[in-house]
């Protein structure tokens, strides 16, 4: 495993970077996208995409289905694989209050990275500042201790599982997907994963990925655009605006880092599918640029004072004003642009978070 600077494999490595200002709006609630685009009916590929063209500060109104036009030959798409688990579960405390609890992040064999919530009238919201309650009954059998505050947070902890099989296997029979206050209705674990996905660890969706299907990516190879694989299992994103990413697992194999490092020496671009896909490959990436197989944690927060070293565009969703998302999208887009964008979208009512539209931004 190469060591890098900047992606360590201790998942406990306190974060730190100089907090930016971050891009700052108001966002109307029926912006908010309740359901999956199938159920709006459309086909996952026919959401609306706004292309940003960082060289010239031009901005067109597309849809994803297009999106081939749009890249060349000789570009290489890095998408991530890994899938969703379904990591929402019903808990009771000892005095028999119920709460949901959120798996985050793995850290072994039966000890996770939490998030306890109270329960609210269609989901989740966040516990608050009253205490947490430290053991919990779940179903099939199992339980979970919290045993500390992970990183210091009041919000997350370390919680110990004992269940009857294996975690990840109990999950599949007495979980559900994370859901928010946005989201309407419940929806099947199918909606949340993407066509490419293969490996299960994310807690939420690497959601700019959904619009994808086979023959968005028959196309693009049919033009000559390669498609790269690497892991990044994402964690929980109800983040409080002023907290930075989690710790993150991320794998970055040998054949995609060689694949990144041709590419960008034959003058090809870069486009990562995803801002859990950019943290993961300037991860592997050496201070020069050249990307190295990698397989460890990262706790990496990109800005635009760090930069981008390896990515060229970025495919990504809407991010809620102040997310620290934005900070990435900066780096990439820069500010004048970036504003640009979202001024734009507001504008033109594209629709937010996981089942919404989709934002590129190609140089």
């Amino acid at each position: 495993m190469t060591a890098l600077a900047e992606a360590r494999s201790d998942p406990t490595a306190v974060m730190s970077s100089r907090r930016s200002d971050r891009l700052s709006f108001t966002l109307p609630r029926d912006l908010e996208a309740a359901e999956p685009a199938e159920a709006r009916g459309l086909t996952r590929d026919a959401v609306r995409m706004l292309v940003a063209e960082r060289s010239i500060g031009r901005l067109q109104h597309s849809t994803f289905v297009l999106l081939p036009s749009f890249l060349r030959a000789g570009d290489l798409l890095l998408v991530n694989t890994s899938s969703v688990i379904p990591a929402a579960v019903g808990a009771s405390a000892a005095d028999g209050t119920a709460l949901v609890l959120h798996l985050s992040t793995r850290l072994n064999n039966d000890e996770w990275v939490v998030e306890p919530r109270r329960i609210a009238e269609r989901a989740t919201q966040r516990w608050g500042s009253a205490s947490v309650p430290r053991s919990l009954t779940l179903a099939g059998g199992a339980s979970a201790d919290l045993v500390a505050p992970y990183l210091g947070s009041g919000r997350l902890w370390v919680a110990r599982f004992t269940t009857p099989q294996p975690v990840l296997t109990w999950l599949t029979a007495h979980g559900r997907p994370i859901r928010y206050g946005y989201v309407e209705h419940p929806q099947p674990l199918a909606a949340y994963q993407n066509v490419y996905a293969a490996e299960p660890g994310s807690a939420e969706m690497p959601s700019a990925g959904r619009p994808f299907t086979t023959e968005i990516i028959t196309r693009l190879v049919a033009k000559g655009v390669d498609v790269a694989p690497l892991v990044l299992h994402t964690g929980v994103a109800s983040l409080e605006a002023d907290e930075h990413p989690l710790p993150e697992r991320f794998r970055v194999p040998a054949t995609t880092a060689a694949r990144v490092n041709v590419t960008r020496a034959a003058g090809g671009r870069v486009i990562a599918v995803g801002t859990t896909t950019v943290r993961a490959i300037e991860s592997a990436a050496d201070a020069g640029g050249r990307v190295h197989e990698y397989d460890g944690w990262t706790d990496l927060v990109i800005t635009p004072e760090r930069g981008v070293r390896v990515v060229d565009g970025l495919l990504t969703g809407w991010h809620e004003p102040e997310a620290s998302h934005l900070l990435m999208l900066e780096a990439v887009a820069g500010r004048d642009l970036l504003e640009s964008s979202y001024d734009a979208s507001l504008r033109e009512r594209y629709l937010w978070h996981e089942f919404g539209d989709m934002h590129l931004i190609v140089p």
